[in-house]
This record gives C-alpha cells, sequence and structure tokens, in this order.
C-alpha cells in the first residue's frame, strides 16, 4: 500500500514544476541560439528586383529615356482601351489629362480644384510629383500585365502623357536627366498640404494627438452605452449589381471590409468552385466586361448570342482574346492577351460559351 501525506506530495510537486520551469528556460535559448546562421542576406540583384520605387526626390529613377512618338505608339497599344488615344476617356477610369491650363504650371496650384470650376478631376489636376506618375506607371501597368514596361518604355509613355497636358513639345524626349526640369511645370505641384493630423510633426494645436497633429475628425471614444448612429450612404443599383461578377469573392477576406453578394450564393459557390470568375477577375477580364451587361467591351450574354450555332465558336473566340482587336464591338479596341496561358484563355472562353455563370 501506498502512503503519502499532502504537505510532502505539494513540495515535490512544486520542486517538480520548478525544475520544469527551468528546463524549458534553457532549452527555449538553446533552441534560439541554435537558429543563428540560419538563413542569408539578401544578394543585391534580390534588393534591386524589389526595390523600384520612385521617390519624390528621384532616388530610385532608372537610367533611360523615351520620346513623345514613342510613347504615342506605346500608349495606342497598351494603354489607350482602358484609358482612351488621348487620355481623355472616363469609361474605365478617370481621364488622365485634362482640367489644367497655362496659368496651374506657373503657379504650380490647380485653380479648378479650388474654384470648383471642373466637371470631373484628371490624374495631373491632382498630382503632386511627377515621380509618382513615374512609379504607378512601372509598377502597376498596363492593367493586364504590370511590370511589364521597360524603363524606356515607361519614360515614353509618360513623355506622351506630358505632350496631352501641354507641359512638353511633340518633341521632347524625357529621361532621367530632364524629368526634374519637368517637375517644375506640374500643375498642381504646390498643392500638397501637411496641414492636418496624419502628418508627423503637424503644428501642434488643442487637443492635438501624435506627432503634435490634430485628428481630422471630432468624434469622442465612446466604449460603452454608445448611440447608433450609422446609416447606409449609398447602394449598388440593381442594373450595376452583377458587371463585375461576384464581388464578395474579389474583396479581401480579412479586416472590416466585406464585399457585398451580386450573384447570390448559389451562383457564387458554383464560380468559386469552378475559379474561373476568380481567374477572370485577376486576369483583367471583369474590369472591362459585364456578365450580363456592357461596362466597355460587350457583356459575355452578348458575346454568347453572337457566336450562337458557329461550331468554330471556342477557335475564334480564342483567337481574339489573345490578339485583341478592334472594330467588333466598338470604337475602344480591346488590348492582346498574349500574356495570358493557352489553358487559360481557353478556360476563360469555355467558361463564356456557356453562359458565364
Amino acid at each position: 500500500m501506498f502512503k503519502f501525506s499532502s504537505a510532502s506530495f505539494c513540495l515535490r510537486g512544486t520542486k517538480t514544476l520548478l525544475v520544469f520551469a527551468l528546463f524549458s528556460a534553457s532549452t527555449a535559448a538553446l533552441a534560439f541560439d541554435n537558429f543563428k546562421g540560419v538563413g542569408r542576406p539578401a544578394t543585391p540583384a534580390e534588393v534591386k528586383a524589389w526595390d523600384i520605387d520612385v521617390r519624390p526626390d528621384f532616388k530610385g529613377l532608372p537610367k533611360g529615356s523615351g520620346s513623345v512618338d514613342q510613347g504615342q505608339e506605346l500608349f495606342e497599344a497598351k494603354c489607350a482601351s482602358c484609358h482612351g488615344t488621348f487620355g481623355e476617356s472616363n469609361e474605365v477610369f478617370t481621364p488622365l489629362v485634362g482640367g489644367t491650363t497655362k496659368d496651374d504650371m506657373k503657379t504650380g496650384r490647380v485653380k479648378g480644384l479650388s474654384s470648383g470650376e471642373l466637371p470631373q478631376r484628371t490624374t495631373f489636376t491632382k498630382v503632386a510629383t511627377i515621380s509618382t506618375v513615374f512609379d504607378y506607371i512601372q509598377r502597376a501597368m498596363p492593367w493586364t500585365a504590370p511590370k511589364s514596361l521597360k524603363p524606356d518604355e515607361v519614360y515614353a509613355i509618360l513623355a506622351y502623357m506630358l505632350n496631352l497636358s501641354e507641359m512638353v513639345p511633340a518633341d521632347f524626349v524625357l529621361s532621367d536627366k530632364n524629368i526634374a526640369e519637368v517637375q517644375k511645370l506640374l500643375p498642381n505641384r504646390n498643392g500638397m498640404t501637411t496641414d492636418h493630423g496624419m502628418w508627423p510633426g503637424a503644428p501642434a494645436k488643442k487637443g492635438g494627438i501624435g506627432n503634435g497633429g490634430v485628428p481630422d475628425t471630432a468624434n469622442k471614444a465612446c466604449m460603452k452605452n454608445c448611440k447608433q448612429e450609422v446609416q447606409i450612404g449609398s447602394t449598388l443599383p440593381e442594373y450595376a449589381r452583377t458587371a463585375h461578377g461576384e464581388l464578395a469573392e474579389q474583396n479581401r477576406s480579412f479586416g472590416p471590409v466585406r464585399g457585398t453578394r451580386t450573384l447570390g450564393p448559389e451562383a457564387a459557390k458554383k464560380a468559386a468552385d469552378a475559379g474561373t470568375l476568380e481567374l477572370a477577375t485577376k486576369s483583367g477580364c471583369m474590369a472591362c466586361h459585364g456578365i450580363k451587361s456592357k461596362i466597355v467591351g460587350p457583356g459575355y450574354n452578348e458575346v454568347v448570342a453572337r457566336y450562337a450555332g458557329q461550331t468554330d465558336a471556342e477557335s475564334r473566340l480564342i483567337g481574339k482574346v489573345k490578339a485583341g482587336g478592334q472594330g467588333v464591338w466598338g470604337s475602344v479596341p480591346m488590348p492582346p492577351n498574349a500574356h495570358l496561358k493557352d489553358e487559360d484563355v481557353k478556360t476563360l472562353v469555355q467558361w463564356i460559351l456557356s453562359g458565364a455563370k
């Protein structure tokens, strides 16, 4: 028979726990020591591949050059399908050019922004640093193949845009050597303000927070018995709900933002299971084509109707997707999609011809 006292058991148990804790601490320290030497510093080439941003002081700007004429050809081939031949289209995105004057270039402030005279803001009415435009084109354009442009091509496209904005002449060649001079002509170069609480070092005011700045809201923190005054400010109109497919599947899956269901749970599940709607979205198709309605290009229901009963519909449509085209559905051209894999193009075409549900 086993005999023991509760006191001795507690004492021994305490010693056991103490020994175990000390052993665990030494093991953890040993484990951390074992990580020394794991991995390696990134090579200059690896850092360079990621470090492609261009700062307002032009640090990070690659060497190169491009003319207005070269930029026009590139723009028509890679940009016009979304922005129009002269950067004036607002069918897909906000216009790139327009709304600026010669006086704006002299003052560095776009008068139309403060006077309210502008019917619509454009890229060059808002942007304050030309490096921002270069950086965005280099990293995010064209829409269907971001980061595919070489530095000389970015310079050329930007030169064409500057010419459209009447900042440079038609024979101008933009380069890393003269882009700083162009900054001095930017219509809204003096339009950036730091007089707000989100900017570090902003002047301290009564009730200021953070780095001496002030918040840009007047709300008070509430932890209990808070008044619920949340109101929905706007909703999608019915005719637009299906224009871009299932929005809930296209938004991020974390944080407070969620996309609304636009096709219904059953249709969304089918699209998610097949993965084709996601493929169409990632490939840029849904930016120009609605499932049941026209956006810039035809709705997929229109495509199905046009190719109905044609035995070679699949092969013909595959060719059009890859090569692009203009004039069949209107004046706005569809850019070529040679960057897409053949099997992805076939999957997309079969999905479209089957009803794109």
